[in-house]
């Protein structure tokens, strides 16, 4: 590959989709990205020559970042006021134009469903990155061992332990864009049967608030405790437009009041039912929506 600035520049897509996949954060993996570059432009001119693929150089360094990061970042989870969950990313169409244009670095596709991100959350550091490199971006085992500095062995086995956990999220989803729909309407009907009658009885609502906003510090679990939610959340927080939206690549519902997104919900279904609400509202996580 050549050194050529504009080359080199060119790997940011890839480096912020890798960093993405990884950290489960647009701004961390930014993060992440920025430092790459800064490690590349200390090297001399000499280093960088000396350097067969600044492509591979990139990315071996971005994913050692995020490695390091995803160690601190249970450390750091566990000090989160209530439950962390993965940043929603919008449909291309939906970024704000005051982003840094991750609109055409971001692919939505199933390793971006939140589902997904939050098995990969699951994991320890070193099976996320075996699993995201190898399956996600077909990366071979012998480059997947330089970058995590084991045995092609060793990462074939983590790689394998990461893909037994993600099977249940790889399920296809069909018919969600109804489902959704239908649960939008009943939400805005306070229909509280309607929306016992949409979620599955064992269904799970997990809130991220970052302890910035109010929100359910803990998942809410069964059908019923999670419409009686619901529908206390409308009565306390009046004058709610819900937006139907693509939320990580599905269909989900976006909550706006006055004009400002306050909530970004993405769902997972089962048999016709809504089995996961995964509602994101740290305002700190909402900046693609604002």
């Amino acid at each position: 590959m050549s050194t050529e600035p504009g080359a080199v520049l060119r790997e940011r897509r890839h480096l912020t989709n890798l960093a993405y996949r990884l950290l489960g954060s647009l701004s961390e993996a930014e993060d992440a990205v920025q430092e790459a570059y800064a490690r590349w432009y200390a090297l001399s001119p000499r280093q960088r020559e000396d350097i067969a693929s600044p492509g591979a150089w990139l990315t071996t360094v971005a994913t050692r970042i995020c490695l390091d990061q995803l160690a601190s970042a249970r450390v750091r989870r566990e000090r989160y006021v209530g439950a962390w969950v993965p940043e929603p990313l919008p449909d291309r169409s939906e970024w704000t134009q005051h982003a840094v244009d991750p609109a055409d670095q971001i692919t939505l596709d199933e390793s971006v469903h939140m589902a997904f991100l939050v098995v990969l959350e699951s994991m320890t550091p070193a099976e996320r990155v075996a699993f995201v490199l190898h399956d996600v971006f077909r990366y071979p085992f012998a480059e997947v061992a330089e970058i995590l500095g084991r045995s092609a062995g060793a990462c074939r086995e983590l790689a394998s332990s990461a893909r037994r956990r993600v099977r249940a999220a790889q399920r296809p989803v069909s018919g969600q864009q109804g489902l959704v729909r239908e649960f939008k309407e009943a939400w805005e009907a306070r229909d509280i049967k309607a929306l016992v009658g949409l979620l599955s009885p064992d269904a799970t609502m997990t809130a991220d608030g970052g302890g910035v906003v109010g929100a359910a510090l803990r998942p809410v679990e069964g059908g019923e405790r999670i419409a009686q939610y619901l529908a206390h959340f409308a009565e306390k927080v009046p004058g709610l437009t819900l937006l139907e939206r693509t939320v990580n690549g599905r269909p989900g519902l976006v909550a706006q009041r006055a004009g400002v997104t306050v909530t970004v919900a993405a769902f997972s279904g089962s048999g016709g039912r809504v089995t996961h609400i995964w509602a994101v509202r740290n305002p700190e996580k909402l900046g693609a929506w604002a």
